[in-house]
C-alpha cells in the first residue's frame, strides 16, 4: 500500500518539516506522542482529524519508506 501521498512537505509550513496530509501535525509530533506512551487509539481520539492510515504513513516515512524532501 502506497502511503506516500499522506506525508507532505511545504517549505512555509512548520519549518518545512514533513506533515500529515498538509495539516500542521508533523510526523515528528505523531511519533513523539507514541514514543511518550500514548497508544494509537488515544492519539486518534485526541486528534480526530488523523486516521490509522496517517499513523502508518508516519511510521513508513520514519523508516525511510516515505517521500523525502528535496535538498
Amino acid at each position: 500500500m502506497d502511503l506516500s501521498h499522506l506525508i507532505t512537505v511545504e517549505p512555509g509550513k512548520r519549518g518545512g518539516q514533513p506533515c500529515v496530509r498538509g495539516m500542521r501535525i508533523t510526523v515528528r509530533d505523531v511519533l513523539e506522542y507514541l514514543a511518550g506512551g500514548m497508544t494509537v487509539e488515544e492519539l486518534l481520539a485526541d486528534f480526530p482529524e488523523l486516521t490509522p492510515e496517517d499513523v502508518r504513513a508516519c511510521f513508513a516515512y520514519a523508516s525511510g519508506q516515505g517521500p523525502r524532501p528535496a535538498a
